[in-house]
């Protein structure tokens, strides 16, 4: 069982949330771009031993885009994650978080230290995040965030072509095989989680997509001497996005901040989600978290 919600965040924009309607430890999941709760099947099932609070970010899956369109930054995300947070009483979680999920997660953690049990960081670094994309295609690091700049300048022009074809693309076990052996993703995704997140990522409005990437591109590589929270960070070997070097890197400059390296890609949670229940699991012992 898991419910849908509406919050007011702090400028007045109406977020969609989700929960899992279940008890466990507290959980809040900041999530990739545009992905839905159901990208972490082990930590949003039945008896997975968290209460888990999510939401859908700004102008995606019945969150509405905020009255002055500029407010997608990754400090707004924040808000509405303190406003989800504030509307279930959960005072303290933990925090798994995901690809963009990873700015948000530490920023949030920058802002509110009291309220960040912990971190677990997937596929993603705290700001910074297109300055560490196309490691393994061996795009020098100089080159890299102006040409993930340029692609998602690109996809905002296309994005009405875009928006108009992707939903006709059939998503179905065939589709999901193709994507999981074409080295974006990997095989190890099964095709039960990959159809049902990708029907519904194909329905974004590309052009609103590539101004949320656009902004959280704006959000800088992080001075992490802040964080006091334990942190655990999982990294693919095979990440386009997210070069598994720089999350070591990362890992380098958070006291206490353990790390391991999957032989998988930027889509982790789908690939490995038992991996990342067990990883979550361990975090909470550092933490000393507990059922309430």
């Amino acid at each position: 069982m898991a419910t849908t919600f509406d919050v007011t965040s702090a400028d007045g924009t109406l977020i969609r949330a989700w929960r899992s309607d279940q008890p466990g430890i507290p959980l809040v999941i900041a999530n990739g771009l545009g992905t839905i709760p159901e990208a972490w099947p082990a930590l949003v099932r039945e008896g997975s031993g968290y209460a888990t609070v999510t939401w859908y970010q700004r102008g995606t899956f019945g969150s509405a885009r905020p009255a002055d369109p500029a407010r997608i930054r990754v400090e707004d995300h924040v808000e509405d994650m303190v406003a989800v947070m504030d509307s279930q009483g959960v005072d303290r979680a933990l925090v798994a978080c995901w690809s963009i999920g990873v700015n948000i997660a530490f920023e949030m953690a920058r802002r509110h230290p009291e309220r960040v049990a912990g971190i677990m960081a997937v596929a993603g670094v705290p700001g910074g995040t297109f300055s560490t994309m196309g490691g393994p295609l061996r795009i020098p690091k100089r080159l890299r965030k102006p040409l993930s700049t340029r692609v998602l300048r690109t996809a905002g022009l296309t994005g009405p072509v875009l928006t108009w074809l992707t939903p006709k693309i059939p998503m179905n076990a065939r589709t999901a095989w193709l994507i999981t052996h074409s080295g974006f993703m990997l095989p190890a995704a099964e095709a039960d989680v990959v159809v049902p997140m990708l029907k519904q990522f194909l329905l974004h409005d590309w052009t609103w997509y590539a101004r949320l990437a656009q902004a959280a591109a704006r959000h800088d590589a992080m001075d992490l001497e802040f964080v006091s929270c334990p942190v655990t960070l999982v990294a693919g070997k095979h990440d386009v996005l997210t070069s598994m070097h720089d999350m070591i890197d990362c890992a380098a400059k958070i006291p206490n901040a353990q790390i391991s390296v999957l032989n998988g890609s930027h889509f982790l949670p789908l690939e490995y989600p038992e991996h990342l229940h067990t990883a979550l699991d361990d975090l909470a012992r550092r933490a000393d978290v507990q059922k309430p």
